[in-house]
């Protein structure tokens, strides 16, 4: 009976270490990585202690300090003299460990409680995460819509030094409407990619996108489109106000609008049409074959610029060609900051071609697109979707006059371009939809800038 109850007790205590030792060990051993800026105060604080106790020695000619150390070394003495200094030492440093470890332990919790009362991380793994991200590459990304968003939202478990160059040239829903209103510059596309940034990005994602169906005024508009709309008011520009934004919703990186101007495209179609406003220019279903804005030469938001210039990686797309990639290319200090930038520079292929804007497009006509615009070879590779969709999602597609974007390699290679060609898609299996998918993308693109960087 004893020695069943025995070997279960032995049972138990190895379950106890297996399951929940190491995991506690695992943390405390993390608190010694380099890098953390933790240790290092730990030390300084000590050493303050000790300058302190040295000081008050001094001050008070050491007559305390003497007295103190005189009866401890009595008791130090007796002990050895009862306990072997082979058994007393090593229990002493044992028993101080303890100590040190209990009350650290309690002190880092009391913290954690403060810091983050959800209690569903521990904080060295915050610090950790933190110290990397913070050490991420200084990525810009230029362009605007969904894919801009979707991007972004990949980017962040990568790095925390993201610029998002956003187009300011959408004049169609709740923005046009509150800049058609208001006069204030769109947010639609802001907005997008404040709540892809953010921290908490599936509650903000849901309540910057709820639109009111009730109200005066209120059908229709996105709740961020306002927020944004009204920090404007407050701040005096949408600069500010996505600086504030960014602060009250902790996004990692930063957003800015390509340009303050009052942007408005227009295009040139095939058959004769010259087209104004972003929004009618996929309406109209022609072929573009030029595209311009009102004012022609719009100025750079100064910030954009310098983050361009301080990159170490440029991403241009993805996103609609015509109406959310290029519209940042018709700001000529934007255009030519990308070209003198050293940094690699990539640019992001639809899948699918767009109605209205890129029906009948192969790789190499969206590179020639850019090319026309800008005048000069703005990057140096093009990310492309290997794998075709399923025949349910061709299907959906071909009913919208859309098809994938087919990959015409020796064009893109006479082009100058190197191609980066990998499985980066996702699609809905419910509604045949296809997007990039956030993770796989941000993961190839920042597995081709690593490449690029080894060989510099």
């Amino acid at each position: 009976m004893s020695n069943g109850l025995l070997r279960q007790a032995i049972r138990a205590i190895k379950h106890e270490s297996t399951y929940r030792t190491p995991p506690r060990v695992g943390q405390w051993f993390k608190w010694l990585s380099p890098g953390l800026s933790v240790k290092r105060w730990l030390l300084i604080s000590a050493l303050g202690f000790f300058l302190v106790g040295l000081g008050l020695a001094i001050w008070s000619r050491q007559t305390p300090i003497f007295r103190i150390s005189q009866l401890i070394g009595e008791i130090l003495e007796t002990i050895t003299r009862l306990v072997p200094n082979y058994v007393s030492g090593p229990l002493v440093l044992l028993v101080g460990f303890l100590l040190i470890l209990w009350s650290q332990t309690r002190s880092l919790n009391t913290i954690t409680e403060v810091l983050m009362p959800e209690g569903d991380e521990e904080l060295i793994d915050r610090l950790m995460t933190h110290r990397r991200l913070n050490r991420g590459p200084r990525i810009v990304v230029i362009g605007g819509g969904t894919g801009l968003s979707t991007l972004l939202r990949g980017l962040k478990a990568y790095s925390a030094n993201i610029t998002a160059i956003v187009t300011v040239a959408d004049d169609g829903g709740s923005s046009g409407r509150l800049r058609r209103e208001i006069g204030v510059l769109p947010p639609g596309d802001i907005r997008n990619c404040l709540a892809a940034l953010a921290d908490e990005e599936k509650l903000l994602t849901e309540l910057f996108q709820y639109r009111f169906r009730a109200g005066d005024g209120l059908t229709g508009h996105s709740f961020g489109n306002l927020f944004l709309t009204a920090m404007s008011e407050v701040t005096g520009d949408l600069e500010r106000a996505i600086a504030a934004s960014s602060k009250v919703l902790a996004i990692r990186g930063q957003v800015l609008p390509a340009t303050l101007e009052d942007m408005r495209l227009w295009a040139d179609l095939s058959d004769g049409r010259h087209i104004e406003g972003e929004s009618n220019i996929t309406g109209a279903r022609g072929t573009i074959v030029r595209i311009g804005c009102t004012p022609a030469y719009p100025p750079a938001l100064p910030k954009a610029i310098h983050a361009i210039r301080n990159a170490d990686y440029i991403i241009i797309g993805p996103g609609s060609l015509y109406t959310s990639v290029i519209p940042n290319l018709l700001v000529p200090d934007i255009v030519e900051a990308i070209a003198q930038s050293k940094a690699p520079r990539i640019y992001v292929c639809n899948i699918m071609t767009q109605p209205g804007e890129t029906q009948g497009y192969t790789v190499s006509d969206h590179i020639r697109a850019i090319d026309r615009v800008c005048g000069v070879k703005l990057f140096d590779a093009v990310l492309v979707q290997k794998k075709a969709p399923s025949a349910q999602s061709l299907i959906h597609y071909a009913q919208e006059g859309s098809q994938p974007v087919y990959f015409d390699r020796e064009a893109v290679m006479r082009l100058g371009r190197r191609a980066v060609i990998a499985n980066i898609m996702h699609e809905d299996e419910r509604t045949g939809l296809v997007r990039h998918d956030s993770d796989r993308l941000a993961r190839i693109l920042l597995r081709w800038f690593n490449r690029s960087h080894a060989l510099v």
